[in-house]
């Protein structure tokens, strides 16, 4: 993963291969594939090339297959519909041949309008207060995570002090704070596209975690995202804090179901959702997983 906001950035600088098609890089990973939130990124760059004048206002994602690390992703984008007012593009991301992820997106003349929002949660403490990801993980697991050195372009915080990820209205309720490490272009698609990348961070984390007592000694759970939502409501600016305010409803038939806000400046700049399978997988075999490994080790 990106180590550096420079990196993030060289990410989402498509290279042009054909009229609607457009090539995306890799970076240097551990993991054995692809970032979910790094393809939803890219797909949202690669559409917006084809409408510049319109902004993202949604975005519904799949993701089919694994991505892999070593090969390039290519990108075809197919033009649904240009109205007076709206487009739709249909993104597919393809490597050796097979589409891997496929999502529709939105795009919107700019207007003004009415205008509300809820506010953000009250009582939350400032983010230089606030434990370090790596910091909140070793407490919540007991020993280091060295997977968390693969997200340092970002600066995440635990939006509280560790100990209270439940409340009465929801089985998890996980808040982050969230920004980019240096300085963005004041550039709208970017910082869309990177708020796209940073919407998949933690999601699935908030279906795993109340489960994680039940999680048998020497087994983990490898989450994996199935599929991903988005809307854009306001243009955010990645490199200030943001909040991500995440909650888990439900979790059945393998499956878990997670919602997330990002807020910024008493606003809701966004909203996700996203569904994922959870599974058990044996605590030797971590150089399979994507995402942190969440359970005992021994």
């Amino acid at each position: 993963m990106p180590s550096t906001t420079a990196e993030l950035l060289d990410l989402l600088d498509l290279e042009d291969l054909d009229l609607d098609l457009f090539r995306g890089r890799q970076p240097h990973t551990t993991w054995q594939r692809t970032f979910g939130g790094q393809v939803l990124a890219q797909a949202l760059v690669a559409g917006v090339r084809t409408t510049p004048e319109r902004t993202a206002h949604s975005m519904h994602a799949l993701f089919l297959h694994a991505g892999r690390t070593d090969l390039p992703m290519i990108f075809d984008v197919e033009r649904i519909r240009d109205g007076r007012t709206f487009s739709t593009r249909r993104v597919n991301a393809r490597q050796h041949g097979r589409t891997i992820f496929t999502a529709e997106l939105s795009f919107k003349n700019r207007e003004d309008g009415p205008e509300h929002s809820d506010p953000m949660p009250d009582c939350l403490p400032d983010p230089d207060r606030c434990p370090t990801l790596a910091q909140a993980l070793e407490q919540m697991f007991g020993r280091p995570m060295p997977t968390v050195k693969e997200w340092d372009a970002l600066d995440v915080r635990l939006a509280s002090d560790g100990s209270q990820l439940v409340d009465p209205n929801h089985v998890t309720h996980l808040s982050l704070w969230v920004r980019t490490t240096a300085s963005l272009p004041d550039d709208r698609v970017v910082q869309r596209a990177i708020l796209a990348y940073i919407s998949d961070i933690s999601l699935m984390a908030g279906a795993v975690m109340p489960h994680l007592g039940s999680v048998p000694p020497g087994m983990v759970v490898n989450p994996a995202s199935l599929d991903h939502a988005m809307w854009f409501h306001r243009t955010a600016e990645a490199d200030r804090w943001m909040l991500y305010d995440q909650v888990s409803p439900n979790a059945s038939g393998l499956l878990g179901f997670s919602m997330g806000r990002p807020m910024q400046d008493g606003k809701l700049i966004a909203s996700c959702c996203q569904e994922g399978v959870m599974r058990l997988m044996d605590a030797n075999d971590l150089d399979a997983l994507v995402t942190f490994p969440f359970g005992r080790s021994e």
